[in-house]
């Protein structure tokens, strides 16, 4: 049996596709497999010039899926027999015929600064200049230091990490799942506090997206990790609630907690206004949607 596995070409998304090859090569050591490098419309909006970069945002389907879009695409071509991606690049609704086959467990979900020198989160200063790869972090970072210059900040996390210096930025925020993916051990990377800086939703997490119609449930039995699961797929449906493709900024995490399942979710209008947090506690959670849907309610009220 021969998989062939569809990725990007970041550094990032090559060292996430090559663990989940591994894993695979351990449920099935005879399993034969192959890496096909896809380039998405999310490429090249990171070489994007601003304006163009905002244009792009501001289009029907926004940012949210152009890393996903040409690779779901070669998945129903049968070009590839599965893909994996960052759950926080796909959008709420999944072309019909495909499914994410599996989460496997989830790294550290949360955002992580790191600041010019040392300097740590509760240490920024107002006319300081931080640099951020998102609207939904920018927003969080003007709720916590309102008289910040919050400046773009694309490429990849080795290009980003580079900006840090070339561009005499006092700190960037990044993601902890990419670095520990990637090996990267900063010593001043420091992560921020949920109640300052609600991830995205899948933030951390991988989705491995195959067809309906295929057989693959061994792999699904050993690579699915059921707690995150379950979380993703509320977060999801959070951002599907309020939209899912479009470039509104908002974030969710979804923590099992012995009484229940509890949500953390972030919204704001794409100017910054009505910016809110809400923290929630599902006792039910055969009560799903409902308290989703109340929750969306709650936060842009």
């Amino acid at each position: 049996m021969k998989l062939r596995i569809g990725t990007r070409g970041s550094p990032l998304a090559l060292a996430q596709s090559r663990w989940v090859e591994s894993r695979l090569k351990e449920i099935e050591p005879s399993l034969e497999t192959e890496l096909i490098v896809i380039k998405t419309s999310g490429d090249l909006f990171q070489n994007q010039s601003p304006k163009e970069a905002h244009e792009a945002s501001l289009s029907p389907q926004g940012t949210k899926g152009l890393f996903v879009k040409e690779i779901e695409e070669s998945l129903l071509k049968e070009d590839i027999d599965l893909a994996v991606h960052s759950a926080k690049d796909m959008p709420a609704q999944i072309p019909n015929g495909l499914h994410i086959l599996a989460y496997p467990k989830r790294e550290n979900p949360q955002d992580v600064f790191i600041g010019r020198g040392g300097i740590l989160w509760k240490e920024i200063k107002p006319g300081q200049t931080i640099g951020t790869s998102s609207l939904r972090r920018q927003i969080q970072l003007k709720m916590a230091f309102p008289e910040v210059n919050a400046v773009p900040l694309r490429g990849n996390v080795d290009t980003r990490i580079k900006k840090l210096e070339e561009k005499s930025l006092d700190g960037i925020i990044l993601a902890a799942a990419g670095l520990k993916r990637l090996g990267r051990e900063i010593p001043s990377a420091h992560p921020i506090d949920l109640d300052a800086m609600v991830p995205a939703p899948g933030q951390g997490a991988l989705a491995i997206e195959s067809r309906v119609q295929d057989d693959l449930r061994l792999f699904s039995q050993i690579l699915d990790h059921g707690p995150t699961r379950i979380a993703v797929e509320w977060e999801r449906e959070f951002l599907k609630t309020l939209g899912g493709g479009c470039s509104t900024p908002l974030g969710a995490f979804a923590e099992i907690k012995t009484e229940g399942l509890e949500m953390r979710v972030f919204w704001s209008k794409e100017d910054g206004s009505r910016a809110r947090h809400l923290k929630a506690l599902c006792k039910d959670t055969s009560l799903r949607s409902s308290f989703i849907e109340d929750l969306a309610r709650k936060v842009t009220a």
